[in-house]
């Protein structure tokens, strides 16, 4: 008995650990979707329409391996990504598709095809990982030259509820863990790129021009 309780237990904290990785993520993309719709920010259409198609990928591939109360973190992440790409159609910028976006879609197609004849959902998800990484590397430089074109907070609510999706898993299964792992290096990079950037500006000296003159 004391050890269907701890287990009922155990089963209930990482269910109380996904819902809350759910609710930080849904607080981290709040203030994003407030500044698209008040025109403070304007989304680049391209990239959150490629978001949003490998997210998608990523959360049918935890669906399949039997992803549980990690699930509620991929949730809200996807559903967020869409979201704001429904908003970039009135309040972003850009076209849908560079050309270089139609080779990223291409790289997501191999993916499921991989996936539906090898049954694996393995080989859509580590593509997926591995395109979304190569655009992070972007965002973090910018991050770092103009720290202010970023918030701070997003990020921030973002990393602390990738930790809590890694501990709902509640086991080492690499598959699993894939996704909110890849999610927590990546905000931890944003992060700390704002953070060096921020520091780096504030460490430059200014220069008196009223003093030259004189």
């Amino acid at each position: 008995m004391a050890v269907l309780f701890e287990f009922v237990g155990h089963i209930q904290l990482l269910a109380l650990l996904g819902i809350g990785s759910a609710l930080l993520s849904t607080l981290a993309f709040l203030p994003y979707m407030r500044d698209t719709v008040q025109r403070k920010t304007q989304p680049q259409r391209a990239s959150w329409l490629i978001w949003s198609v490998l997210g998608s990928i990523a959360f049918l591939s935890q669906v399949y391996e039997g992803a549980t109360s990690s699930l509620w973190f991929v949730s809200v992440q996807v559903a967020c990504t869409i979201i704001i790409l429904a908003l970039s159609v009135w309040f972003g910028k850009g076209r849908f598709l560079a050309q270089s976006d139609y080779f990223i879609l291409l790289l997501a197609a191999i993916g499921l095809l991989s996936w539906y004849f090898t049954e694996t959902a393995t080989y859509a998800l580590a593509i997926t990982i591995s395109i979304s990484l190569l655009g992070g590397v972007a965002t973090a430089a910018k991050a770092y030259k103009d720290p202010d074109s970023e918030t701070l907070s997003t990020w921030v609510f973002s990393l602390i509820a990738s930790t809590l999706a890694i501990l709902s898993v509640g086991k080492i299964d690499w598959v699993l863990l894939a996704y909110p792992l890849y999610l927590f290096t990546l905000y931890s990079i944003f992060v700390t790129a704002i953070l060096l950037g921020r520091a780096r500006r504030t460490a430059v000296p200014a220069i008196d021009l009223s003093a030259s003159v004189s």
